[in-house]
């Protein structure tokens, strides 16, 4: 099995496509090619998380936080982020990340931090747009069934929890196939009529090259008509959470829930009134406070997240009940995540939590 084999089934769940335009989500050192010993998963890579995975046989480390955030125009160790390369490289470490890949993707981060307070009816908080096509293909009849399977197999035709989705219209096609051509149907420099079928399904931006590559495959036509076109749907991708708690609770009750679920020794709350009964919930993992008004606009009463600011808190009092759970907290479960996913796809291979990494803020 090679790093990039876990890699790939990472990038399944979490498409690189979908990160932020600042981040630097994917491989930061090391290979793809190179046979993977093992896994170590952790939030922040630092050099003792390096030495971990060494001890441990792991020439892997996945990790949700980018090591390489900004370029380096040197590397000498002065700097943690040096350090890390410079001992990663030495022992043969790869390292990669997921972050705004993970935050963003259904099934991500926010979706995980939902799970643990049994959230219901769960939805993206803030789609994501311009992240879908319309394919449309002219198949002769006796094709259809065998194009359609290679556009679903390739990606195609998922929408929320169905895939195999797809439209169809019977019509007749006409072509006359000039000097040179090959046609599959038909005789050179004769105008032909052909029953045909149109496909029509949604795909991801990101699949494009893989749909549109199974589509010419599976065609019997030497050149197939077709066409992709950039819809303005939003994607069910995107920033942060919103969903229903299985029964109305006290805010007190919901704190102590809160805390337990995220391993937060304290939380910075909006002031409240305790016998308050709460049920719907929004959040978003890591520094959410860009979807506090979309919290508002989804009729959430509480909105959870991260590194909220002294204003943030004035700003949306009135309106929505705002908890500060802290950013490693809200951002752990993501080795949740990773370890789901690799030993989903390779049983029986090692995959390990970091027990050197510690959350590098602490609380007294």
């Amino acid at each position: 099995m090679l790093i990039g084999d876990i890699i790939s089934v990472i990038e399944q769940y979490a498409p690189l496509p979908l990160q932020e335009d600042y981040d630097n989500c994917g491989l930061q050192v090391g290979s793809k090619s190179t046979p993977c010993t093992g896994v170590l998963l952790c939030v922040d890579v630092s050099p003792a998380v390096v030495d971990e995975a060494i001890e441990r046989g792991c020439n892997l480390i996945v990790t949700h936080h980018p090591l390489l955030f900004k370029g380096l125009k040197r590397i000498t160790g002065a700097t943690l982020v040096e350090r890390v390369v410079i001992k990663a490289i030495a022992a043969n470490v790869a390292i990669y990340s997921s972050h705004t890949a993970m935050d963003n993707t259904v099934g991500g981060v926010s979706w995980q931090m939902a799970s643990r307070l049994s959230l219901t009816d769960v939805q993206t908080l803030e789609r994501q747009n311009n992240r879908l096509l319309h394919l449309s293909v002219m198949v002769p009849n006796d094709y259809v069934d065998r194009v359609s399977l290679a556009l679903f197999d390739a990606g195609a035709g998922k929408l929320g929890n169905y895939d195999s989705c797809s439209f169809a219209v019977e019509g007749k096609g006409s072509f006359r196939a000039l000097e040179g051509a090959d046609p599959f149907v038909g005789n050179l420099m004769e105008v032909h009529q052909e029953p045909e079928t149109r496909i029509s399904v949604v795909l991801p931006s990101w699949l494009k090259d893989r749909v549109e590559a199974a589509l010419i495959e599976s065609h019997p036509y030497e050149v197939p008509a077709y066409e992709f076109v950039a819809m303005q749907n939003s994607s069910p991708t995107g920033s942060g959470v919103v969903g229903n708690l299985p029964q109305a609770v006290s805010v007190t009750d919901l704190i102590a829930k809160i805390k337990q679920a995220y391993g937060s020794p304290v939380v910075r709350c909006t002031a409240f009134d305790p016998d308050m009964m709460v049920r719907r919930v929004a959040m978003c993992g890591g520094a959410g406070a860009f979807l506090i008004k979309n919290a508002i606009a989804s009729k959430a009463q509480v909105f959870i997240t991260s590194d909220s600011r002294y204003h943030d808190f004035i700003d949306n009092a009135a309106n929505i009940l705002l908890i500060d759970i802290g950013h490693y907290e809200s951002e752990q479960c993501t080795k949740d995540i990773f370890y789901r996913i690799i030993t989903e796809n390779f049983a029986n291979f090692a995959v390990y939590y970091s027990e050197t990494e510690q959350n590098p803020i602490n609380y007294l």
